[in-house]
């Protein structure tokens, strides 16, 4: 039986390997999300911007409850591998894509219903909202097979395939970055040309990470009705948490659309921008929980706490160091960005605010994303959850409101960054002392559940 790849060697090169592949995927595809806004942006038309704008806060909810049930996948394929029992890990992985495809169906079918007074509610008006509605009647669909794309990478990374994964995005990303200037520009598609372009390219995820986990390193069985059954619970206790906290980001995001509303289209246009920057700029970050997930799970499969509290510490290092780089790069490159989307007047103060004080919060909330790693993976996938809506649920909406009225549009940017200073402080120290006292009295897995059914079907399957 093969033993896991993060059972040896340092633990900081584990993090920065699997954080960096992860980060350059993820940022490469938060890269052709930014271009594909700056294509849309070339049409002169600010309300398709806008209506990008808040569409991307509706589905960010969407798309964040798969990356929770991907976290969980991680999760049990992980400890499976440290623990040397692959034929458990790969029965796990395909039930898991089975249960999320189902979970995220339910949700896009939700989303589609209800798309007119989602909008409405975010506070978007007259051609604007029809515009947004139209866009996730277009889109979100196809959270379907996001899902089984997301929970397959996540099993490539449970297994440490790192490049594998990355390499799911990375092509992706291309056929992508090529499709969205014809279908936008070329054949005048506009912002139907986008949605798109979006479909096709989660799609393109999905049969690339198959073929990567499923095919070529036989990490996935397929699934059947008595695997899922078996899977479901223990699937459960740390996919809804993990949904949960995942939840509270786009929750957060969604309520600072309302409160960034009413300074207008530009205003919203930028917000939109700096949501885009973000993810581009801090992918690293990111990218951290899930990468490190792996890392935290295959070595509590295997007993070895050491290495839990040495993983947990250098990865605290990296979000510190990766922060301070990418805040310098930002201010240097704020102007460029201001007059590649055509930000002028509010929108611009917007972005200056995100590259001057809100990029250098990173610094505390890399605090809260290692942790929350921590966490899932570790068994107290609870406490991610309360920490992600304090910040998210109960600081950012009321800090950002209370600043805005003082300081306007940019208070939503000052209000989002002091939310998140002070909740990631508090999550890393909380992760802290929790990773520290693990041992192998600390029960922190659930019981085993009773013998799979004619487990060596599975072995070859």
């Amino acid at each position: 039986m093969s033993q896991g790849r993060f059972l040896t060697g340092p633990t900081m090169g584990h993090v920065v390997r699997m954080t960096a592949t992860g980060a350059f995927g993820i940022t490469f595809v938060f890269l052709v999300d930014a271009a594909n806004l700056l294509w849309i942006s070339q049409l002169g038309q600010p309300q398709l911007v806008a209506a990008i704008g808040f569409a991307y806060a509706i589905q960010f909810f969407s798309v964040s409850s798969g990356v929770g049930l991907m976290i969980a996948a991680t999760a049990l394929v992980s400890r499976r591998i440290g623990e040397g029992d692959r034929t458990a890990a790969r029965r796990q992985g395909g039930a898991a894509i089975a249960i999320s495809c189902v979970i995220q169906g339910a949700v896009a079918a939700i989303v589609v219903a209800l798309r007119h007074d989602l909008v409405a509610l975010a506070g978007a008006t007259g051609d604007t909202a029809a515009l947004s509605a139209r866009y996730l009647l277009l889109t979100v669909p196809s959270l379907v097979p996001m899902a089984i794309a997301l929970s397959a990478s996540g099993i490539l990374r449970a297994e440490g395939l790192g490049a594998k994964s990355m390499y799911v995005t990375l092509i992706s990303g291309a056929v992508l970055m090529v499709l969205d200037p014809i279908f936008i520009l070329y054949w005048g598609l506009g912002l139907d040309g986008a949605a798109l372009g979006l479909v096709l390219f989660r799609f393109c995820l999905m049969g690339l990470a198959l073929f990567f986990a499923a095919c070529q390193h036989d990490l996935i069985a397929r699934p059947d009705w008595s695997g899922v059954a078996e899977t479901f619970r223990r699937y459960m206790v740390i996919g809804l948490p993990a949904v949960a906290t995942q939840m509270a980001t786009p929750a957060g995001n969604y309520f600072l659309t309302i409160v960034m509303a009413p300074f207008g289209d530009d205003a919203v246009a930028a917000w939109a921008v700096v949501g885009r920057l973000t993810v581009l700029s801090f992918g690293g970050i990111f990218a951290l929980s899930g990468a490190i997930g792996g890392i935290f799970g295959q070595n509590l499969g295997a007993g070895q706490y050491d290495r839990l509290r040495s993983t947990y510490r250098d990865a605290l290092i990296f979000c510190a160091i990766y922060t301070l780089v990418t805040w310098a790069v930002l201010l240097a490159v704020t102007p460029l960005v201001i007059d590649a989307f055509a930000l002028t007047g509010q929108g611009a103060e917007v972005l200056r605010a995100f590259t001057l004080v809100g990029a250098g919060a990173f610094i505390f909330l890399g605090g809260m994303f290692v942790s929350s790693a921590a966490f899932n993976n570790l068994g107290r996938p609870g406490r991610s959850t309360l920490l992600g809506w304090i910040k998210d649920g109960v600081l950012s909406w009321p800090i950002a409101a209370l600043l805005a009225a003082g300081f306007g549009a940019t208070g939503v940017i000052y209000g989002q960054a002091a939310a998140g200073a002070v909740v990631g402080t508090l999550a890393a120290v909380w992760g802290w002392r929790y990773v520290a006292q693990l041992g192998p009295d600390t029960a922190i897995v659930p019981p085993q559940a009773r013998p799979w059914p004619n487990a060596d079907r599975y072995r070859r399957r």
